[in-house]
């Protein structure tokens, strides 16, 4: 099948929510991916932080294989190992005793946390007669496409044509401790924040505003929920995103997706095993809140979901992938921060943002931001980049990736950047 055949099944049968680019890919193999005529590149989007292992990984095609064979879904009205066994791994990685619900997708993951903000703001014992229910969240920030999820989201683009939204969050200045504290209300129970902003920049919290939100949390008995659907599972260099900024920090729910399946569907919801009071004066823990009718999913840690899930995380730790990704991260940055055209270069381990001189706003043709365009003439010389915001590429390559693949994509980079900025005059 020929490109324009491709894109004719798309324009008539395949819903327009999506600007796609020009490209319609075929096959891949480990860092790189190859379109219907042939063509090859260096996939530095990797599925926006998706394949984690690259593609085609024998550890994941195995587990696949092996799993398959035996049981492929039952539904969560049984008991089956794998999810029990993700689970603890899940706990461990966060390092304190929690609980994990299992979805399918980021946005899931992140109406668990919601879900579980919400019944917590009901069943705490309270001072007042006033129910908890507001969630404080960021500018700049992206928790999914759900009706929840843009409503939390700090983005107004995606919220036109929405309304109304769900009630109960508002949106404060990211990395602004002092607005955090004002804007904590008698209806507030929880904050949730990407510890660094994905969608919204490859933006890192400070040290300082993620120890303010827990010690705030701590006094008005609030839930701070961190957003590790990007940032998570040794993309930056530790497999978790916060603790390459706060590793004291511990919050009280996490949400995970991409890397997690390597590719295969799956989110998680980790949630504290941290006492509170119920209305009742008796005592309970936060991930006991969720209770039987209070929250599910048919496909949810399926057998297969999980086996692939243990084989990718099994796959990173085994092979020093976390500590690769800070090293390799390192250089990117330096390297990055020397090419002509390049403002400033902003993330942690494989999780970077690459801000462009203002000049490149020149390239905007009314339709597309400066970013797209680059993106555009990246993928005509054989790199694969994804956008975030009007002058930021983002770079997430797969996690196996080695440094000869990077020293070729900087040079790409280099090579596109400096075509583009002579076209400008």
């Amino acid at each position: 099948m020929s490109d324009p055949e491709t894109k004719q099944l798309f324009a008539d049968y395949v819903a327009p929510t999506y600007g796609r680019y020009d490209l319609v890919l075929e096959r891949g193999e480990g860092v790189r991916v190859w379109d219907e005529r042939g063509k090859c590149y260096l996939d530095f989007g990797a599925g926006i932080a998706v394949s984690a292992l690259g593609h085609g990984h024998p550890a994941m095609l195995e587990a696949l294989n092996r799993q398959s064979r035996r049981l492929i879904h039952t539904s969560n009205l049984y008991f089956t190992r794998p999810q029990g066994e993700l689970a603890g791994r899940l706990v461990e990685i966060v390092g304190s005793p929690g609980k994990v619900f299992f979805s399918n997708s980021g946005a899931e993951a992140n109406e668990a946390l919601i879900k579980l903000a919400r019944k917590y703001g009901n069943d705490e014992k309270r001072k007042s007669s006033t129910a908890r229910f507001e969630i404080l969240t960021f500018e700049n920030s992206f928790h999914g496409r759900t009706m929840a999820g843009i409503s939390a989201t700090g983005q107004e683009k995606v919220k036109v044509g929405f309304a109304p939204l769900l009630p109960g969050f508002r949106h404060l200045p990211f990395n602004d401790l002092a607005a955090v504290e004002r804007g904590i209300s008698e209806e507030t129970v929880a904050i949730l924040v990407e510890p660094i902003q994905g969608e919204g920049g490859i933006n890192p919290a400070t040290p300082e505003f993620l120890t303010g939100l827990r010690r705030l949390c701590d006094q008005h008995g609030l839930l701070l929920m961190f957003d590790e659907i990007q940032c998570g599972l040794g993309r930056t260099g530790n497999w978790c995103g916060w603790k390459t900024i706060a590793p004291q920090v511990v919050p009280d729910a996490v949400s995970w997706a991409k890397a997690i399946g390597g590719g295969f569907p799956l989110g998680a919801s980790w949630f504290r095993a941290k006492s509170f009071l119920r209305q009742d004066g008796s005592e309970g823990l936060i991930c006991d809140i969720l209770q039987p009718g209070n929250h599910a999913t048919t496909y949810g840690g399926t057998p297969l979901a999980c086996s692939v899930s243990l084989a990718v995380l099994e796959t990173i730790r085994s092979n020093g992938l976390v500590e690769k990704s800070a090293a390799l991260g390192n250089y990117l940055v330096q390297e990055l921060a020397s090419i002509p055209g390049v403002v400033s270069v902003r993330g942690k381990g494989l999780l970077i943002g690459v801000e462009l001189d203002p000049r490149f706003e020149g390239l905007s043709d009314g339709k597309r931001l400066p970013s797209q365009i680059v993106v555009n003439r990246l993928i005509e010389n054989g790199l694969l980049t994804v956008p975030a915001g009007p002058r930021v590429i983002r770079l997430l390559p797969p996690l196996i990736v080695e440094k000869e693949q990077i020293q070729q994509a900087l040079d790409i980079i280099q090579i596109t950047l400096r075509s583009l900025l002579s076209s400008l005059g």
